[in-house]
């Protein structure tokens, strides 16, 4: 496929470049540490539950500290920002390494530095996201969202496999290789040239709120990222993999990071494709429509005991996830004004980034209350309401035509 010339603009600025490849290597990390940490927990406690007090554990700090992390990068260096939690992360998998060295393994430190991630990852989110406008050209944007989500993704498939494949070596070695990937990631964060702008959000909690206010005035952007909220909250069966690699695919921590990455290939090849191809024309419809399969999909996964069809189910839940990431992510991009980025960005992190975390716990608990197929199948039967609730609820955001442009 010939590449365009936007596309070619893209590619060319170096901070562009710099900035996908701190974003790739710290997303790396995070993936191969969320496999060890999930295999490790339910090896040492046998229980579902404890697989979702993980995700509540990396859910309640990052949600406390979302509002003042968007503030944060709406008055202060955004580059500063990236790196001094990038610093924090590499400081968590050493601490992971330790408790992995030590004699007697316990889950509650475990519990505490996911916490600790979390809050780092909340300030991290909007900073690193509201630095994307500065550093990809205005006529590329587009494109830079869905290369910058493809890179992801890419994160995504590589991740949870080195992660599974480490993990036959021990689990401190995988949190050995996370570390040395967060610190690369951070010297690469250390050579972005970020343009200086002007800082004027107010302090206190009016300028804080800010973002939520504006979110609220626009219904198109409210919309999306509620729409992935549900999605990602009823939908997500990623906390629940580690039962369904040892108990019901029979596949042990490699086949866990294979069924991990899948979703990402998925996404991945969705996002390749949307870069090449934008959505020129029913963007909205075709979200509610990628929302509709995601549900579908999670439905399949959900029953299926051979591995070759869950893995295909998870392949076509995260192509049809990515095309709701790409438009929402466009939408919250390119209709907020800088000196409100970050809060707004906030914001979108609050509902999406924060969710995959509360989304592990609501499947850990109706895991544990109903078990675990009937609790993926109620989440994807879930997502299929939402999707059409919303398609009702938020008329304009369904006729949204191009993405450029505003709702009618």
């Amino acid at each position: 496929m010939p590449e365009s010339p936007s596309a070619r603009l893209v590619f060319a600025n170096r901070d562009f470049r710099l900035y996908l490849a701190a974003r790739f290597l710290a997303a790396i990390a995070f993936q191969m540490t969320a496999v060890a940490v999930g295999w490790q927990v339910y090896d040492i406690t046998g229980d579902p539950l404890f697989l979702g007090y993980v995700g509540l554990a990396g859910f309640l700090p990052a949600f406390l500290s979302t509002l003042p992390a968007g503030l944060v990068a709406d008055r202060f260096d955004r580059r500063r920002i990236l790196i001094a939690c990038l610093g924090v992360q590499a400081a968590g998998a050493l601490v992971l390494l330790g408790l992995a060295l030590s004699a007697h393994a316990r889950v509650a430190p475990i519990l505490w530095v996911v916490a600790l991630v979390g809050m780092s990852r909340a300030y991290l989110a909007p900073a690193s996201q509201s630095l994307l406008p500065l550093l990809a050209p205005a006529e590329g944007f587009t494109r830079a969202v869905a290369l910058s989500s493809s890179s992801m993704q890419v994160a995504m498939i590589a991740g949870p496999a080195l992660g599974g494949l480490l993990y036959a070596f021990g689990s401190a070695v995988v949190y050995a290789a996370a570390a040395a990937m967060v610190a690369a990631a951070a010297v690469a964060a250390l050579a972005l040239r970020t343009p200086l702008i002007a800082r004027v959000a107010a302090a206190g909690l009016g300028g804080m709120l800010a973002g939520v206010h504006y979110v609220w005035s626009r219904k198109d952007i409210l919309g999306a990222i509620s729409l992935d909220l549900f999605a990602v909250l009823l939908g997500g069966a990623t906390a629940l993999l580690p039962i369904y690699a040892r108990d019901i695919l029979h596949v042990g921590p490699a086949g866990l990071g294979l069924l991990r990455g899948a979703p990402s290939v998925g996404a991945a090849a969705m996002a390749l494709l949307l870069a090449h191809r934008p959505l020129e024309h029913r963007a909205g419809a075709k979200m509610f429509a990628a929302v509709a399969v995601f549900g579908i999909a999670t439905i399949v996964f959900g029953l299926s005991g051979s591995f070759p069809v869950s893995m295909a189910a998870l392949v076509v839940l995260g192509a049809a996830d990515n095309v709701s990431v790409v438009v929402r992510q466009t939408l919250v991009q390119i209709r907020t004004p800088d000196q409100m980025r970050g809060r707004v960005s906030a914001v979108n992190w609050m509902f999406i980034g924060a969710s995959n975390e509360l989304g592990e716990f609501e499947s850990g608990l109706t895991a544990a209350w109903f078990g675990t197929v009937p609790a993926v199948v109620i989440g994807g039967l879930g997502t299929l309401a939402v999707a059409a609730l919303w398609a009702w609820r938020f008329p304009g955001l369904r006729r949204i035509d191009r993405l450029g442009e505003a709702p009618k």
